[in-house]
Formats: structure tokens, sequence, C-alpha cells
């Protein structure tokens, strides 16, 4: 199972780069690059600060696929 995620999409709305996004939760500008690309899940903790910066539910941004 592989867990796809639209915060590239969501972050170009925004008109916000990898850094902004990155010093805005507080992680590297590496872990954005990082779950971006599917490379990194991030935990709960994270994904639910994701959703909240982003004004959307979690099962918005985070789908799992099989």
């Amino acid at each position: 199972m592989v867990i796809k995620n639209n915060i590239r999409e969501l972050r170009k709305q925004k008109n916000l780069s990898q850094k902004g996004l990155s010093e805005s939760l507080n992680v590297s500008r590496q872990t954005v690059i990082s779950i971006e690309n599917g490379k990194y899940d991030p935990s709960l903790k994270l994904s639910m600060r994701i959703a909240q910066f982003f004004d959307r539910k979690v099962e918005d941004i985070f789908v799992l696929e099989e």
C-alpha cells in the first residue's frame, strides 16, 4: 500500500515555496520534499498539522492506495 498526497498542489495554490511551508510547519525543507515525493510518510501529528495549515481534512490530503 502507498500513501499519496496532494501537498505540492495545495502549496502551489497558496503560492508558497517548500521552504515557506517547512518554516510554517517547523520541519526541514527536506522533510517537505520527501513527503511531496512520497518518500516519507509523515507522522499522524505532522499530518494533522499539515491538514490544519491547509484548512482541509487529513483524508482530503492523504490517500491510501493499494
